[in-house]
């Protein structure tokens, strides 16, 4: 085995890395390359680091060294290894019941790898099964994340931690990550025009009008019926209604993404070099169920913990579901962004801030209303009236900033400080709940 040249080495290594060894079925493997890659996958991989596989290819036990084959490629395969010690850390904090705030903050930075890591294992399945049911999993995992704490707030009815999470997401892909973007794209590249595609970006924002409009009619609705039982019963009903009709808006859009309009959404990276699968379709499965019971495991204990670290550090709820949750769960594909931008390739950084947006407003948000639904809990798509509000302004003005398909430093500068504002505004919002529906319920009221 040491005898080996390099290349026949690593060409065996790669043979045992495919499923523990034994070898991939011919039938599981696409002919079809997988050149469509998204921006969110192009956008997670900045940040992946290539691994040497002859570090592992001198071991003599086949089970062993495809083992550590694959720990190279999933664990220790990305910078953001190093936040790996928290979840361990997490789950020791739990068992010995530490401060309730330690493991919501060890739970919050054991998240931002696994987020990136499942965007990477998507991207090596979609390798064996092509670009449609690749570009399916994307779709579908892209956020797993927010999804699976939207799930486990709703088991716990928690339905304000559910819309604050959701909207934190919307108003951090809309005005941080696209603003930092654009403002650190401008500044680098202050001699050049920076111009970008604006198809994607009209479809996105097409879109995220649509989901705003559902949000908007159950509030006014509630304004011009006033607030009684009826009334939230009708609001309910309207709101469930509206979900349906945002989901078949979403699957056409992936209708439309992957197949009618493939050639809009696809990334287009000329200077880069031709990626490959690393690990094996079984593997990759593998590891990405494995990843996704771990996220369940933190989002239960982020949605266990929440209200403990918002009395500990004397911070809303609010804050820390919109603007704290966003910034650091997300933290792979927002540097991604960020660093795409700063080569002057925008396109990949508008489809990484839009399509985000996007999938959270039209699929996560109306999935979640759906899964209360059949779960008996009441959750509606009416998000109060400064929630809503800060979600208007924010699509209205990503709209105006992406009209004219050109971009400079002073858009970024604008999306950021709409962002600080929204900040600071859910800084200083420390009204309970319940308080809130009530205040509002007696504008209504008074104003019926």
């Amino acid at each position: 085995m040491d005898s080996q040249p390099p290349a026949a080495a690593e060409e065996a290594l790669m043979n045992n890395m495919e499923n523990g060894g034994r070898g991939e079925p011919k039938g599981l493997v696409n002919k079809e390359p997988w050149n469509g890659r998204s921006a969110h996958n192009v956008s997670s991989s900045i940040l992946r680091k290539k691994s040497d596989p002859a570090l592992v290819s001198k071991i003599r036990f086949k089970m062993l060294r495809q083992l550590l084959a694959n720990l190279q490629e999933v664990v220790l395969g990305t910078k953001l290894a190093i936040l790996f010690p928290a979840i361990p850390l997490a789950v020791v904090a739990d068992f010995h019941n530490f401060g309730r705030p330690w493991i919501f903050t060890l739970s919050l930075l054991g998240l931002a790898p696994l987020a990136e890591r499942v965007s990477f294992l998507t991207e090596q399945i979609a390798y064996y099964t092509g670009p449609t049911v690749g570009g399916l999993l994307n779709a579908t995992c892209g956020n797993a994340t927010e999804l699976i704490i939207a799930l486990f707030a709703l088991h716990e009815n928690k339905i304000h931690v559910v819309k604050y999470s959701l909207l934190g997401s919307i108003l951090s892909n809309l005005l941080l990550v696209l603003g930092t973007s654009l403002l650190c794209g401008g500044l680098a590249n202050l001699k050049k025009e920076q111009r970008y595609d604006r198809k994607q970006a009209d479809v996105n924002s097409l879109l995220l009008l649509l989901g705003l409009l559902c949000h908007l009619l159950p509030l006014m609705f509630k304004y011009a019926a006033g607030v009684d039982n009826f009334t939230d019963r009708y609001t309910l009903q309207l709101s469930r209604a509206s979900s349906i009709v945002m989901l078949i808006a979403y699957i056409a859009y992936i209708f439309f993404q992957l197949k009618t309009h493939r050639e809009i959404f696809e990334s287009q990276e000329d200077d880069e070099e031709e990626e490959k699968a690393v690990i094996g379709f079984w593997s990759a499965f593998a590891w990405l169920v494995g990843m996704t019971i771990i996220i369940a495991v933190l989002s239960e204990y982020v949605v266990g913990t929440i209200e403990a670290a918002s009395d500990s550090w004397g911070i809303s709820v609010s804050f820390i579901s919109i603007i704290l949750l966003p910034i650091v769960g997300n933290a792979a594909e927002h540097a991604g962004s960020i660093i795409f931008a700063f080569k002057n390739k925008l396109d990949i950084s508008l489809g990484v801030a839009l399509g985000s947006a996007t999938q959270i407003s039209m699929f996560v948000v109306p999935l979640s209303v759906i899964v209360a639904w059949i779960m008996g809990i009441r959750m509606d798509l009416d998000f109060s009236l400064l929630e809503t509000g800060c979600l208007a302004f924010t699509i209205i003005i990503t709209a105006f900033t992406l009209q004219d398909g050109t971009s400079h430093y002073m858009k970024g500068v604008v999306l950021f400080l709409c962002y600080l504002v929204i900040g600071a505004c859910f800084f200083v919002d420390n009204i309970p709940m319940n308080e809130t529906n009530s205040k509002l319920g007696v504008k209504l009221s008074s104003g019926a």
